[in-house]
């Protein structure tokens, strides 16, 4: 395949998952101050099975999408007041949380375990990201942050986290079987 055919693909890939993360950021629960939501979940599966340059592209999109006022994130909401409020660290945290979970998958090993390890990481980095920006923006003491915005999170992060392990893991093998992917984990897509 032409490099142009590939990076056609890797743009298309990135835009699936970035269309992926706005319709699973509608699924929530509501909560006072953050929900929780689809979102998470979304960006393991993005960095699990498109790993992380093509992870944090889409959710760089993601996050772009919103700030243009598109209704992309939780809730139905859009616009850069999201981004710059009490919930904006935790799209931020995406980007990051993307490309940190693809890469320790691509330095390791592809399988449900390592998965796991790299999809916890990030979920605790973008709970990090979410909590300083809770601070910042209500000027919350640490104590109130955390437990607004990481605490209620633990438990339901593990279990998205290790859903975005399993399904991302099982949906990256499918790939590469149909030569969608390459199987080498060199984040680049099938030539």
């Amino acid at each position: 395949m032409t490099t142009s055919k590939s990076k056609l693909r890797a743009i298309i890939l990135c835009g699936i998952f970035a269309a992926v993360t706005a319709v699973l950021a509608q699924i929530e629960v509501p909560l006072p101050i953050v929900p929780i939501s689809g979102q998470t979940l979304a960006v393991g599966l993005t960095a699990t099975i498109i790993g992380s340059r093509y992870g944090a592209i889409a959710m760089t999109c993601y996050a772009l999408l919103g700030a243009v006022g598109l209704p992309v994130f939780a809730g139905f909401k859009g616009g850069v007041q999201v981004l710059v409020g009490p919930t904006g660290g935790y799209i931020f945290g995406f980007i990051v949380t993307a490309f940190v979970t693809g890469f320790i998958l691509e330095k390791t090993k592809h399988n449900i375990t390592m998965a796991m390890v790299a999809n916890t990481v990030g979920m605790i980095i973008t709970l990090i990201f979410g909590a300083v920006q809770l601070k910042i923006v209500l000027d919350m003491t640490w104590n109130q942050a955390l437990a607004a915005g990481v605490y209620p999170f633990i438990v339901v992060g593990l279990i998205k986290a290790y859903l975005a392990s399993w399904l991302g893991i099982t949906v990256r093998k499918r790939l590469i079987q149909a030569n969608l992917m390459d199987p080498r984990p060199t984040n680049k897509l099938a030539a």
